[in-house]
């Protein structure tokens, strides 16, 4: 059986049968006894009854013994289940294992039925404990019950039944959208959602499908994106190398150190560009290795300073570094952060005009060390801001490849500062210029 529809169906088909069984069992067996004990208790009220008018019209017990009763239908082997004493504890009427002229005990007396007479107690009745009924139709009755109750497990079952169906199919019905939707994910048809019906299990289950499938998707965008990002980017300096090559081998350019110069530059664009995919690829892959080691926080920001120091001075920008000399050592990877600075300052330099001011500062804050590159360009817009971070994204889109970097950059960035367990993002109001933040454990 491997529908889950079924299974579901005969679950509650079994728990329900299982349930009207009981109850149906326990419902006959407490109405037998209750309707058992109700003409019992009709009976010896009457048989106290009958006792009682003959004790009125003769005065005392005498002769009770050999008057015929109306008790016929309550022999058992010829005696009656009862006995009847009087207040001296004799036995006036013999049945119930009694004799008659026995003395009964006290104790045995006050277990009886009290026979009262003008407000006077005149005898006991001794009942025996397996009476039998004193009217005929309550058999009938009790079959009547017996019918009622089997019609009414019957009509449970099929209830049951119904319900079941009806249930089965409501819970299944978004474990079939999900697997229509997963057969069209595996054929390659990503536009799948499915609709959240409820706020329980099945419906966050759904929502975890929508979210997992959007998430599919934009990761499929961005490979296909980042794909043809790649193509773009080498063909660019492969261009130009074999343009210059073949231009020198047909004799068109002279073979001076100028042409020669450019095809070493646009080489090694191209090896940078590779080793920069290199490191994003093995930091995705987990198998980018971080050694980690004491580092004083404005000895970082001072190297990265001296390492761009050159490239300022060009622009005329001014590089600043705030940093307590106090600050409490970092455990990182030396080079690693170097590089992650180093991208950050050198996207500073690139978007801040001549005669600017970069600042470079660290401070403490609770458990976390936090650094900030911040530059005085023209700043960023908010829906550019959310994605300088993505992988060969830049925010001017008119600007030539060869004026700017690889973009990726700050990809690599971020993806370093990660792997310290660390966190990076970017503040930016127009004209305010771009501060990137770092916060990287104590």
């Amino acid at each position: 059986m491997r529908s889950i529809t079924a299974k579901l169906v005969l679950a509650f088909l079994g728990v329900s049968l299982a349930s009207i069984v009981l109850i149906v069992f326990f419902a006959r067996w407490s109405a037998n006894e209750e309707f058992r004990k109700f003409l019992s208790a009709q009976d010896q009220a009457n048989i106290a009854s009958t006792f009682s008018d003959y004790y009125r019209e003769q005065g005392s017990w005498a002769g009770v013994d050999e008057v015929t009763l109306s008790f016929g239908n309550l022999t058992q082997s010829g005696r009656y289940p009862f006995a009847l004493v009087d207040n001296t504890g004799e036995v006036v009427f013999a049945g119930f294992g009694h004799t008659l002229g026995e003395i009964v005990s006290q104790p045995e007396m006050e277990q009886g039925i009290p026979i009262v007479v003008d407000e006077n107690v005149v005898g006991t009745l001794l009942v025996s404990d397996a009476m039998p009924r004193m009217r005929p139709g309550g058999d009938a009755f009790l079959k009547r019950i017996d019918s009622v109750l089997l019609f009414s497990a019957l009509g449970a079952a099929l209830l049951a039944l119904t319900l079941g169906l009806l249930l089965s199919r409501y819970l299944t019905r978004p474990i079939r959208e999900l697997t229509a939707a997963t057969r069209a994910i595996s054929e390659g048809n990503l536009e799948q959602v499915v609709p959240v019906r409820s706020r329980d299990e099945l419906g966050d289950l759904a929502a975890s499908f929508n979210r997992m499938n959007a998430d599919l998707a934009r990761s499929l965008d961005l490979r296909r994106q980042m794909a043809a990002d790649i193509a773009h980017e080498l063909r660019t300096p492969i261009s130009v190398i074999l343009g210059h090559a073949e231009a020198v081998h047909d004799g068109v350019l002279p073979p001076s150190m100028e042409n020669f110069e450019i095809i070493r530059e646009e080489a090694g664009r191209l090896e940078h560009l590779v080793e920069d995919l290199r490191t994003l690829s093995r930091a995705d892959a987990g198998e980018l290795p971080i050694e980690r080691q004491p580092v004083a926080p404005q000895k970082l920001l001072e190297d990265v300073r001296a390492i761009h120091s050159h490239r300022a001075s060009q622009k005329n920008i001014t590089v600043d570094v705030q940093a307590a000399p106090d600050l409490p050592e970092i455990s990182v990877d030396f080079g690693r952060m170097i590089q992650v600075l180093s991208n950050l300052l050198d996207n500073a330099l690139r978007y801040t005009p001549e005669g600017g001011q970069v600042m470079l500062s660290a401070r403490q804050v609770g458990q976390m060390l936090e650094m900030r590159v911040q530059d005085s360009g023209p700043g960023l817009a908010d829906d550019e801001l959310a994605h300088i971070f993505d992988r060969f994204y830049r925010a001017d889109a008119s600007r030539q490849r060869d004026e700017g970097g690889s973009g990726l950059g700050l990809a690599i960035a971020k993806s370093l500062v990660e792997k310290h367990a660390g966190r990076i993002w970017a503040e930016s109001r127009l004209g305010r210029g771009v501060t990137v933040v770092i916060t990287i454990p104590i």
